[in-house]
């Protein structure tokens, strides 16, 4: 069953419960409703999650709950995690959840085999994180491991990456480090701090044949060789991650020490498999486990809970409703946690890959509008650059608030001014400030006639500015993995609605096609007048640029 997306008549009555809302000052919803915040707030795999800013109302909640019955969500959740093949376009199962499911699990997503499959990996993982954490496992001259490179890209990276950082404070093994952009700068800032003798590299590539990567790669290899003088040395200080045996043979990596993973696997969705070996070499065996317990028990809340009351269908249903009937044209993600600092980042990747999409599953254009543009930082730097603009500029864009509600510190006073600005800020957006409340302020600051006049509407506020505050215990591995498990299950419900494919991503591939040709004419000089093959924008830059090189 592929998805066909939501009914046109459910659409349709969405559509009016927009129009009959619009205009509708937030605040007086929960005037409207004493119990607001009790009805739109839920519990769900240790996260709190409070919908009540949201400019929505029972009748416009009824509406989006008949949207996703209309578009059938409950059935192909099944289907997920059943193992069907929802990525329709290539025929595959979507089954990250199985890469979190536990051992005794007793319905595994995608089944006993596919259990099996995914902890016979995870043992072979422990085992190698084991020998490298406890020195076991030395480089070539005899050395213990100190620093781990992960060389990938996309999920290969943002994952592990974001991950990593957000974790720091547990980091008792290895050093984490991370290299992607083909851009040879981050990969000679890493080096440069770094001793051969004990760096080992984990090349990330499903493939084994991602061209970034394999640029980082052979660059790391010959810095490595370089300096200790002997080509054996990559067996010792290079494993993969990879399914393809033979090339990765061919780089001089042991195939004993590569670690796999399934077609049913999508970059974005990989942290979970053995792409996630940065991190159990950092963090160790036990956290890494920990983060797939929190992933796994937000998957098990949205697999048994009903629609009204699950977490992840309440996310996507509010997304929808903003992007959808309210036309809002962005989402932004504001993590009040410097440790989440590559959140935003992370879910860029998550939902504009996924959803990023205009074609629906019968191949005919999507009538609706889907993923919008997502980006944010973190507060409270957020405050003193983009804040103004969700304040007071002309479009209403709305936040996603994520805090932990205590610190992985012991300075519990700037903790305490950190989750004051949080809260004070999606009050602010909400509440606003009227023309009559700034003609008070200014007149008790001694300010009065024209030049109070003058001054009042630059001061104030409309509100009324949706947002969602997710409280996380802490950013310890559980609560992160359920976080991002969270959002998945967002992209997914929404994909659902949409009627699209959140599984593929077609569109990475013709950038990269092009590439190979620009860089093939490029190394051979543009000699043969093979420029001209672009359009005339194209072959003008190549062409000034190679001038540029030549007079180097």
């Amino acid at each position: 069953m592929r998805p066909r997306g939501a009914s046109a008549d459910a659409w349709s009555d969405l559509s009016r419960q927009a129009e009959r809302l619009r205009g509708t000052p937030t605040p007086s919803l929960f005037e409207a409703d004493p119990a607001r915040v009790e009805r739109m707030s839920l519990d769900a795999a240790g996260l709190h999650l409070d919908f009540s800013k949201q400019a929505v109302d029972a009748a416009a909640l009824d509406a989006l709950w008949a949207l996703a019955r209309s578009a059938k969500v409950a059935a192909h959740l099944r289907q997920q995690f059943a193992g069907d093949p929802v990525n329709f376009t290539e025929n595959r199962a979507a089954l990250h959840l199985a890469l979190r499911a536990p051992k005794d699990a007793v319905n595994p997503p995608g089944g006993p085999a596919i259990a099996s499959d995914v902890h016979e990996v995870l043992d072979r993982i422990e085992a190698f994180v084991d020998r490298v954490r406890s020195g076991a496992w030395v480089g070539h001259t005899g050395d213990a491991i100190t620093d781990v490179v992960n060389i990938g890209i996309g999920g290969s990276d943002l994952g592990p990456r974001m991950v990593c950082e957000a974790l720091a404070e547990s980091v008792r093994g290895p050093r984490p480090h991370f290299v992607s952009n083909v851009d040879a700068t981050e990969l000679v800032r890493v080096l440069s701090g770094l001793r051969p003798q004990t760096t080992l590299f984990v090349v990330t590539s499903k493939s084994f044949g991602t061209v970034e990567t394999l640029a980082n790669a052979r660059t790391a290899r010959a810095w490595l060789v370089e300096a200790l003088g002997d080509q054996a040395a990559v067996a010792r200080h290079f494993v993969a991650v990879s399914t393809a045996a033979e090339r990765v043979s061919a780089f001089g990596i042991d195939t004993d020490n590569m670690f796999g993973f399934w077609s049913w696997v999508g970059g974005r969705y990989s942290l979970w498999s053995a792409v996630g070996l940065s991190i159990a070499l950092a963090l160790g065996m036990d956290r890494f486990r920990a983060l797939l317990g929190g992933a796994h028990a937000m998957d098990e809340h949205v697999r048994v809970a009903p629609m009204e009351s699950n977490a992840a269908a309440w996310m996507a249903m509010v997304g929808i409703w903003n992007s959808n009937a309210l036309a809002l044209p962005s989402q932004v993600i504001v993590p009040y946690a410097q440790a989440l600092a590559r959140v935003p980042a992370y879910l860029q990747q998550l939902e504009m890959e996924s959803n990023g999409k205009s074609v629906c599953s019968d191949g005919e254009p999507t009538e609706h509008q889907t993923v919008p543009a997502l980006w944010g930082d973190v507060g409270t730097n957020g405050q003193h650059a983009f804040f103004q603009m969700l304040h007071q500029g002309p479009q209403r864009l709305p936040v996603d608030f994520i805090l932990p509600v205590r610190p992985s510190h012991d300075n519990d006073a700037q903790h305490r001014m950190l989750v004051a600005n949080c809260l004070a800020q999606s009050e602010a957006l909400m509440q606003g400030k009227s023309a009559g409340q700034v003609r008070v302020e200014l007149g008790e600051q001694g300010l009065s006639g024209q030049a109070l006049e003058d001054a009042v509407p630059h001061r104030v506020f409309s509100g009324s500015r949706p947002s969602t505050t997710i409280l996380l215990p802490s950013v310890n591995a559980a609560s992160l993995g359920a976080l991002l498990a969270l959002y998945e299950h967002k992209v997914y419900i929404q994909s659902v609605i949409w009627g699209i494919n959140a599984f593929d991503q077609w569109g990475v591939e013709l950038g990269k096609q092009l590439a190979s040709v620009i860089e093939r004419q490029l190394a051979d000089g543009l000699s043969d007048g093979s420029a001209g093959s672009h359009d005339a924008s194209t072959a003008h830059l190549m062409h000034r640029i190679q001038a540029a090189w030549q007079s180097d």
